[in-house]
């Protein structure tokens, strides 16, 4: 009898383990069946997150581009300038203006990038030939090309090459990088905020003067790069050379008197023989030594590649800091 008992009694115990155990278990499986399910849920999230479709709108309409693009083409500086500031390398850009063929500030970031040729004459096969998921291109250069840029990738377009903002904008959209173009943006605002508070007595009332002398003539900036800059800044520039276009080419030294400001940036390329010696002759005309900012001593030439030709965030960054330099803003 007490043999059944003991028996009956180990049977109840080991049927109560076997209940803890199943429990156990299926509550671990539970578990675990949930943390896969998380884990899918976030993989399918971000999977769809890279699916994603989204509108971007540009000079020549819009384009439709699906994810982040990783295999881009850029077709003009300020393109190239903007994808590299935005952590992306081109596989292929288009060559530089002088510093042939990658402007010295940008080489370091431009190992291993294919060269495409002019930026006025972009080469379309070998552009084919690296099987690009983005272009992005400028409507002034590439309008006449955009059908078949856009039957090679999806194309996206700014109007102009000098107006680095909306470059960065629309790069940063078609990028899937706008956090990072707005992060750059607001660090902008920052320093140009602070340079025009620490130099506002060194600006007050000063009107500055932009020229470029070229192999066969000479240029006043009126709102191109430079410019833009420059307002950024909170600098002022003569009334007279005020517009919506990017400046005015000179052909006659008769016009030098248009050049008058209190300060001359020249933002003359002096790699090229023929622009130092056509700025050479314009300088000896007596006009030229009638200028207040020549009269002065305030005639200060400047990096053109950071100024004029880089055309992007990076270029924009380096005039500021020369723009620092030259105010003495720490």
């Amino acid at each position: 009898m007490k043999i059944v008992k003991l028996l009956t009694g180990l049977l109840v115990v080991t049927t109560l383990l076997a209940g803890c155990s199943s429990s156990k278990q299926d509550s671990n499986s539970s578990s675990k069946n949930t943390e896969s399910t998380t884990t899918s849920t976030e993989a399918e999230t971000s999977k769809a997150a890279d699916a994603e479709a989204r509108v971007v709108e540009h000079a020549m309409g819009s384009t439709t581009i699906t994810g982040t693009p990783t295999r881009v083409v850029t077709l003009f500086q300020g393109a190239t300038d903007s994808a590299l500031l935005l952590g992306v390398k081109p596989l292929g850009a288009v060559e530089s203006w002088s510093e042939k063929p990658v402007y010295e500030y940008l080489r370091s970031q431009m190992d291993g990038v294919e060269n495409l040729g002019i930026e006025t004459q972009p080469n379309l096969e070998a552009i084919i030939a690296l099987k690009p998921d983005l272009i992005i291109a400028s409507k002034l250069r590439h309008e006449k090309i955009y059908t078949q840029l856009s039957e090679i990738a999806p194309t996206v377009m700014v109007p102009e090459v000098y107006v680095w903002k909306e470059t960065l904008d629309i790069t940063g959209k078609a990028l899937n990088k706008e956090k990072e173009a707005n992060d750059f943006l607001k660090t902008w605002d920052e320093k140009t905020a602070y340079f025009k508070e620490k130099a506002a007595d060194k600006i007050k009332d000063k009107k500055i003067s932009i020229v470029d002398f070229r192999a066969d003539h000479a240029r006043i900036v009126y709102n191109g790069f430079a410019a833009l800059v420059l307002k950024d800044m909170g600098i002022e520039r003569p009334d007279s050379q005020k517009g919506s276009e990017w400046g005015v080419m000179l052909q006659s030294e008769e016009a030098i008197p248009q050049m008058e400001g209190d300060i001359i940036f020249d933002q003359t390329n002096l790699t090229e023989g023929e622009n130092i010696t056509f700025r050479d002759k314009w300088v000896a005309n007596p006009l030229w030594a009638n200028l207040t900012a020549v009269k002065n001593n305030e005639v200060h030439p400047v990096n053109s590649i950071y100024w004029n030709a880089g055309g992007g965030p990076q270029s924009a960054m380096l005039m500021l800091q020369q723009v620092y330099d030259f105010f003495g803003v720490k």
